[in-house]
């Protein structure tokens, strides 16, 4: 339940549990095109408005329309981009349901940070083919998501190196191994126990055949580590 208590702990594990987040948010964000025109950027699932505050500033003309299922995390959000006034527009929604897939403004942009490997692999299908739909020609769609290795060795190599990130950035935040020796000992590393874990990540070849599928061109990889990949596509200014 994402309620106040469990929002602050999810905002002080979320830098530590997400490999480079600072530089995966920057990357995101670089790969928006600026059209030199006010423009709509569509934020799927935006948390603390971590991203949502660095789409802001890199682009003083561009709203933000930030969506989450947790009103305890729009409100932080709110709290943190107060100053950003009417830019900022948070709005309540569930990610996996298409009443939200129709919005009132043209999105010239579309942004997941680390949210569709809750969906499973139909509703991601369904996903990147309505995202495709709702944005404008020329806009892009981007995602920075866990991926799923697709051989045992994979698997492994992914869960050493999540452990390697968490373990560094608590020393580096906390100057103490604290937040990754609770990250061990509740079996967080998704990749070493997959058992334990209610996320559904799909490999990376598939997301980037359903990116195709969906009508998506350009689609690339621009980012990975640790088992999670920043990728996406664009949607061709005229229909080919």
């Amino acid at each position: 339940m994402w309620d106040d208590p469990f929002s602050n702990k999810y905002t002080r594990f979320s830098r530590r549990f997400m490999p480079q987040c600072d530089f995966q948010l920057q990357t995101l964000a670089a790969l928006v095109p600026d059209p030199g025109t006010p423009f709509h950027i569509l934020e799927l699932c935006c948390g603390e408005g971590l991203l949502t505050g660095a789409l802001l500033q890199r682009f003083p003309g561009c709203t933000v329309h930030a969506l989450d299922g947790s009103p305890a995390m729009l409100k932080i959000a709110a709290a943190r981009l107060a100053g950003y006034g009417e830019r900022f527009q948070p709005a309540l929604f569930e990610l996996g349901s298409p009443a939200w897939r129709q919005p009132s403004f043209p999105a010239d942009a579309v942004l997941s940070p680390l949210a569709i490997h809750h969906l499973a692999h139909p509703q991601k299908e369904a996903l990147f083919q309505d995202v495709y739909r709702m944005l404008a020609w020329g806009g892009v769609f981007l995602i920075a998501d866990v991926i799923l290795p697709e051989s045992a060795a994979g698997m492994a190599y992914a869960a050493a190196a999540l452990d390697e990130e968490v373990r560094r950035r608590t020393l580096e935040l906390d100057g103490s191994p604290d937040i990754f020796e609770a990250f061990t000992r509740e079996r967080r590393n998704l990749f070493r126990y997959p058992e334990d874990s209610p996320d559904k990540p799909a490999s990376l070849l598939a997301q980037l055949h359903w990116l195709k599928q969906a009508g998506f061109r350009q689609v690339d990889v621009f980012w990975m580590l640790a088992g999670h990949a920043i990728f996406g596509g664009s949607k061709p200014l005229l229909e080919c």
